[in-house]
This record gives structure tokens, sequence and C-alpha cells, in this order.
């Protein structure tokens, strides 16, 4: 019993450690999606974690116990839905709302699953923590938690609008949302932020770039071995308008914010082969899904954050 026990922790360890929260696989082999190259296209990663037994303070809120995000939507004006009712003008007024001036800091290292799914604050659903925040109280966030993040509240303030319980997208259950988050953070060959957007139902892949609209979700690969989650904002073109790069907004080695990346055959290193785009649909169109049907991905379990 020993003996398998010891040998459950290894192989758990050692998946970890290649998932490092945001996978991102290519070509059959497994990339950091946690370290979004700088400028000079080395990865960035930050150093630290709290230690053990430490109890941990509040995230600073106001005296609702708004958030400064949860702040901003509180009071901002209704959503206009676009023609074809789709999530995208409320990722819009969700990515409105954070600060772009570094004070949500970027943060990913390895095995930190236990603590920290790289959200800026806890993200709740049918009243459980689907994605913890750090808890130092210092709003750091990492690619894929940060567009995760988005998604749920898009979806909670949509539903908010429409008279509809909060968290309850399509008929999920927390187990099927968890499920969806690792299939985000691309635990699994094949797996996307797309591949679970249709997957449960919820919308449909953008296979025509030039159909690409701002607020749909975006993942790519460099050839570099990075590779990042985005919310796609516009594609940027040369004077005979080919596409040349992509304008994004998502959580950057220097903070949340937008950020412009090129293709490798226009100066960056963007592969265009390995751009992935997706758009959560109306709500009349969702569609039912089975959950046999579904990959199943349990890299690590749904704890619940403590001390805080």
């Amino acid at each position: 019993m020993r003996m398998r026990y010891s040998m459950r922790v290894t192989l758990i360890a050692m998946f970890a450690a290649v998932s490092c929260g945001c996978s991102h696989l290519n070509h059959g082999q497994p990339r950091s999606r946690c370290a979004p190259a700088d400028e000079s296209g080395k990865a960035t990663v930050s150093e630290g974690r709290p230690e053990r037994g430490v109890n941990y303070q509040r995230y600073p809120v106001d005296g609702r116990g708004f958030s400064p995000v949860g702040k901003y939507l509180a009071s901002a004006a209704p959503v206009i839905d676009d023609a074809d009712g789709s999530l995208n003008p409320y990722i819009l007024r969700v990515i409105e709302a954070y600060p772009t001036d570094g004070s949500y800091p970027y943060h990913c290292k390895p095995l930190e699953y236990d603590i920290y799914n790289g959200v800026t604050e806890d993200i709740w659903y049918q009243g459980q923590v689907v994605a913890k925040a750090y808890p130092d109280g210092s709003r750091c966030s990492y690619c894929c938690g940060l567009t995760f993040e988005i998604f749920c509240r898009a979806m909670a303030l949509r539903n908010r609008a429409k008279g509809l319980q909060p968290d309850d997208f399509n008929g999920m259950c927390f187990a099927d949302l968890f499920n969806l988050l690792q299939l985000w953070y691309i635990e699994g060959k094949g797996d996307s932020p797309q591949r679970g957007i249709v997957a449960y139902g919820l919308g449909r892949m953008i296979e025509n770039w030039e159909e690409a609209r701002a607020g749909d979700f975006c993942d790519y690969s460099r050839n570099n071995k990075t590779g990042h989650s985005v919310i796609f904002m516009d594609w940027t073109r040369d004077d005979a308008g080919r596409i040349t790069g992509i304008e994004y907004f998502s959580s950057n080695s220097g903070g949340v914010g937008p950020k412009t990346e090129y293709f490798d055959d226009a100066g960056g290193n963007l592969l265009r082969n390995w751009v992935r785009l997706a758009r959560v649909g109306s709500l009349d169109v969702y569609q039912p899904f089975n959950r046999l049907e579904i990959p199943q991905r349990q890299a690590y379990a749904p704890t619940q954050p403590v001390g805080r």
C-alpha cells in the first residue's frame, strides 16, 4: 500500500511539473503556457510561494465587499447585446474593469494548484470555489487563469442581465465547470478553451480568421516553445491587408492589460498553424452536452481555499 501511494504521488508530481498550471501541447510536446515571453523572447516566471500554515490577508475590497473589478461592474451601465446575442459584449465590459497600471501583476510557478489557479480573486460557482486566487492578496494572475476568470465573470454578468441564476452555465454543475477549467488550462492532449467551449455546448470554434471579433477567446503557440491564452481584440495587417499579428488582452509579463504580438513570418514568433479561436454564443443557441463524451481531466483536485 505504501509503495502504491508513493508511486501515485510521484506520478501526480511529474504531471503537474509538466503542466505548470496551463501547459501548452504542440506537435506532441508539452509547452509551458504559464510563461509568456518578454521582448527578448525569453520566458518569464515569478518566484516566491507563501509558507504553509500562515494566515493570509483577505483581498482588498471596499465597504460593500467589492474588489476593484467587482466595484466597476456593479456600477457599470447595462451591456447592449450584439446582433447575434453572443457573450462578446459582456466579455468586453468585464475587460474594461481591470486596472492596466501594473497593480494586477503576473505570477506563475509550477506546483501551486493547491493554493492558486491563476485568477485575481476566488471564482465561485454553486457554492464552491472553482479557481483560487493567490493567498497573499496581490491579485496576481497568469494567462489561462485570467481568461477563465473573464469567461466566468462575463457568463454571470449576462445571466444576471437576463434574469437568470448567475451560476448556471448551460446546466453545468460544479464538477463540469472544474473540468472545463482543466480543458481550458490544457491539461491533456488536444485541450484548449476552444475545446471546452464547444464540448459544453456554449459556442463554436472560429475557423475563418476574417470572422474573428473582439471578445473571442484565443490561444496560440510560439516558435520559442511558449504559448499564451488571450482575449482576442483585433488583427494587425500589412498594407496589402494580410494578417501579421494579434492584438489581445491577457495577463502578460508586465501584468494585466493589452498587448500585440506578430507571426513568425512578420517579424514575431507566433505560429500561424497553432492559433485557436472560439466564441460563446447566445443563450438560445446553447447545445446539450453529454458528460460521457467529454474528456474528464483529473490533473488535480478542486481543493477549497483556507485561511482567508
